[in-house]
């Protein structure tokens, strides 16, 4: 896809991407109740991009760590091969997962959270 398509397909705001939403959810419930309702249940934690500051969206709309992630996922269970059950392989990834977060949570941040607190001060002197 074009990069002009993508910029003009993407979501600016909250209700845009909520009209979106709508859409999805009529195109293809029919066909995917299953993922549908998935979807409709857990959309509100993807959602909350939109609740952020305008800065950290650069950083945020990159799957990169996901994928590395993913990536160490895949390497890790292509060792073991075969699981004894579905309890085992999601014990490892949670395992992964937790490991993947401390090393994150240690590493450089390339995320400014003065930002984020001021973006909170200003949505909450707008409330009042």
């Amino acid at each position: 896809m074009p990069a002009g398509v993508a910029l003009a397909l993407r979501p600016r705001d909250l209700a845009e991407a909520k009209a979106d939403l709508a859409a999805w959810l009529a195109k293809w419930s029919g066909r995917y109740p299953r993922l549908t309702s998935w979807g409709e249940e857990t959309i509100e934690c993807t959602l909350t991009f939109f609740c952020l500051p305008r800065q950290h969206h650069k950083h945020l709309k990159s799957t990169n760590m996901l994928e590395r992630l993913n990536e160490e996922i895949r390497r890790r269970t292509y060792v073991v091969r075969i699981f004894p059950n579905a309890e085992s392989c999601l014990r490892l990834v949670r395992a992964l997962a937790v490991e993947t977060n401390e090393n994150w949570m240690e590493a450089n941040r390339y995320i400014n959270m003065d930002d984020l607190r001021e973006h909170k001060k200003l949505a909450l002197r707008q409330a009042a």
